[in-house]
């Protein structure tokens, strides 16, 4: 559909600060209704009052003979989008994807959404790189962090190594070259990362990388606010050690629309949603995807920004084209 609303729009500066740290904070991106809605979202599946979402949220070993609030409160839910009607609001929230537009845009997919709990005393991965699970090629992947309770220091917020989004994605052991990221074979020196994701730094290799970028930064955020970063940024968190604070977070992933990507959702089969189909949220693509479920409508390339351009025409003069 063609759009007439007024789009948000990100600076010079912060489109530099992006590519030059890996990741940009955009404050107040959700109002206090949108995100008071996804709070409550979050606590009428905790309570049980949403059930339909249980299939998506499996149940490690070790929560084996734990009652079903305390499996949530643990746990991060995966890809609610594909049943749930808020998940996919959120997931194509507009001003999201007018800042994605920018970054990786103008079309721009839907992959994958999870919901964190990280109650007290829950939660944190060791330092890793999301490409590392999700390739897109071309490489366009970006993670999308929307903050439902303050996250701190103290209540396990997110950390980053700025510029480490300058490193080339690490390869998993003993599959380097069968891995999906070509340069894997052709750079010297890059190690295939042993135990990346685990808390222990002695034992995830990728600790060595983050090092090298200095002190880690604490990514401090308020309710509504969003977090967009660069998928080979190096990124962890701690474990929650508050008593009464809950560091909810909906996390989602994009890439740019026209990008093919190999990898598998790895859920059940009843959620709707076939493995390689991705949710086209912006524009247009010609790779295989899936509409929304819910009806929310995916806004097109405005027909005004589809002008003449200058192209380099045989010979190595400029002309025109149509688009």
């Amino acid at each position: 559909m063609e759009n007439q609303r007024e789009r948000l729009v990100i600076s010079v500066d912060q489109y530099i600060e992006y590519r030059r740290e890996g990741y940009l904070i955009v404050r107040n991106l959700l109002s206090e209704e949108e995100t008071n809605r996804l709070q409550q979202w979050a606590d009428d599946i905790y309570s049980g009052k949403i059930t339909k979402l249980d299939i998506l949220s499996p149940m490690p070993k070790w929560m084996e003979g734990q009652d079903k609030s305390e499996r949530l409160a643990s746990a991060r839910i995966h890809m609610p989008h594909v049943l749930d009607e808020t998940a996919e609001w959120a997931l194509m929230h507009p001003k999201v994807l007018d800042v994605l537009e920018a970054l990786i845009g103008p079309d721009v997919a839907g992959l994958q959404s999870m919901l964190f709990f990280n109650p007290p005393g829950k939660g944190g991965q060791g330092w890793h790189q999301d490409s590392f699970y999700i390739q897109t090629q071309p490489d366009s992947l970006i993670g999308v962090w929307i903050a439902l309770d303050r996250a701190d220091q103290d209540n396990g917020c997110l950390w980053v190594a700025p510029g480490s989004h300058h490193e080339p994605i690490y390869p998993p052991p003993k599959i380097r070259e069968t891995y999906m990221h070509a340069h894997t074979r052709q750079i010297k020196g890059l190690f295939s990362a042993e135990n990346a994701s685990h808390m222990d730094d002695d034992i995830n290799q990728l600790s060595e990388v983050a090092a090298k970028y200095g002190q880690a930064v604490p990514v401090v955020l308020e309710p509504g606010d969003v977090l967009f970063f660069h998928s080979h940024l190096l990124h962890r968190s701690y474990r929650n050690e508050t008593s009464d604070r809950y560091r909810r977070a909906y996390v989602c992933h994009y890439c740019n629309a026209h990008s093919w990507v190999p990898w598998k959702h790895h859920i059940p089969e009843e959620a709707g949603v076939a493995e390689n189909k991705h949710l086209l949220v912006r524009g247009r693509t010609d790779q295989p995807h899936i509409k929304p479920r819910f009806g929310h409508p995916v806004e097109l390339t405005r027909r005004s920004d589809q002008g003449a351009i200058s192209v380099a025409m045989p010979g190595g003069d400029m002309g025109t084209m149509e688009m």
